[in-house]
């Protein structure tokens, strides 16, 4: 890269991106093109530009691609039921591509040579951006100044960004990275770094704690259409719009907090604390819809197609083969995904409190201890002499070895 070139900076506002806006005219004397990709983070962009600005950027960008980022990587990630490691229901992970793929296009629009990010040397998000950028440009070159520089904390970033009079609402005090948008809010860093603290009380920003909510319990209906969700109590909602209503919902109730020591790409452990109101109500229902309609082979491979699909993700591999093979599966087993599920909120749980589909697999008349027309008990003498003829071939055969065993003594 030469002196002038123009490099495209996937921009948030935050402690890392705008320190590295002066770092970087700084070591290569090039244009900076600030990029705001906007999921859903709410206030944090409303004044993104003048802060780019007056960081020194020449250009910025900011992109609303929320509905977008619901439709496109929050549902089929949904569809295919996919959590890591038990808990994670990869917020940060998915918005990834959808920012490495604007920060690509808007790299073309402007003949921009390279893209930079503020992503650490030990975190998964560096993967993330840099494998679903050469997924869609294998040319254009990458910067990832914590890579390089030689700034070693966030308190130096902090320092550093005091010398060029940068603006900042991190403190020393408070300095835990926050990665917030329509689906989730991620809280790292700080005291959080040591598994045995607690969360302290100010760090939620949407739920609240369980203890404080309400203490009478809500109903919800949520309905899908083929594995997506479209109405909340009935009401048809846009995807922005419902997944707003049921964030509020939830967060009121105390529904979706997440205390992880999850297992990093790049091989430690880390841990954060999540906030995911709406997708731990939708994760919650849409499983229990799919126990209605999913015969068992196809549920427990589903099981197994969930963990990969969630690994491939969580790795930044969303522009994969192997991902987009996944997808042709899920996206058939969700064609009978369709139904209402009936939800209780109290206190931090969800209560299933009642089902229903049109492609119901639950037959109450098979179901019933009373009588019924379609099922004869005495069938089941025949099946369980052939479930059972292998265990009981197997005891003849050891009664067998014992008596030739007591012979030979």
């Amino acid at each position: 890269m030469k002196k002038g070139d123009k490099v495209v900076l996937a921009y948030s506002g935050g402690l890392d991106t705008s320190v590295i806006i002066p770092w970087l005219k700084e070591k290569y004397q090039c244009e900076i093109i600030a990029v705001c990709i906007d999921v859903g983070q709410g206030d944090e962009t409303n004044s993104i530009e003048e802060k780019a600005i007056l960081s020194g950027a020449s250009k910025v960008y900011v992109e609303d691609v929320t509905e977008e980022f619901i439709t496109d990587y929050i549902y089929p990630t949904l569809k295919a039921g996919a959590v890591y490691e038990g808990k994670y229901l990869l917020g940060t992970s998915f918005a990834r591509p959808l920012m490495a793929k604007k920060l690509v296009e808007i790299a073309h629009k402007e003949d921009a040579k390279a893209i930079a990010h503020g992503c650490t040397g030990k975190g998964n998000d560096q993967v993330r951006f840099e494998v679903s950028i050469k997924a869609l440009d294998p040319t254009i070159e990458i910067i990832a100044p914590w890579r390089i520089w030689d700034i070693k904390s966030r308190e130096e970033e902090i320092e550093y960004a005091m010398k060029k009079g940068i603006q900042l609402s991190i403190t020393k005090e408070k300095i835990y990275s926050v990665d917030k948008n329509i689906w989730h809010i991620s809280h790292e860093g700080g005291d959080l770094e040591d598994p045995w603290n607690e969360p302290k009380s100010y760090l939620y920003d949407v739920i609240t704690p369980p203890e404080n909510a309400p203490d009478t319990a809500e109903y919800i209906t949520i309905e899908f259409e083929e594995g997506i969700p479209k109405k909340i109590n009935g009401e048809e909602l846009s995807p922005i719009k419902l997944l707003e209503k049921v964030n509020f919902l939830a967060a009121k109730h105390g529904v979706g907090i997440a205390d992880i020591v999850e297992n990093r790409l790049v091989g430690m452990k880390s841990r954060g604390v999540y906030e995911t109101p709406g997708g731990t109500l939708l994760y919650y229902a849409h499983k229990e819809l799919e126990s209605l309609v999913l015969d068992k082979d196809t549920s427990r491979f589903k099981d197994l197609v969930s963990q990969k699909y969630a690994d491939l993700v969580y790795d930044g591999l969303w522009f994969s083969q192997l991902k987009e093979s996944l997808d042709a599966f899920v996206n058939e087993t969700q064609k009978v995904v369709t139904g209402t599920v009936r939800l209780k909120l109290y206190k931090g749980n969800i209560y299933t409190a009642g089902l229903n589909s049109p492609y119901s697999l639950y037959n109450e008349e098979l179901a019933t201890f009373g009588e019924d027309k379609i099922y004869d008990q005495k069938d089941a003498e025949g099946f369980i002499n052939l479930f059972g003829l292998p265990l009981k071939m197997r005891a003849y055969q050891k009664e067998k070895l014992q008596n030739k065993f007591m012979k030979t003594k």
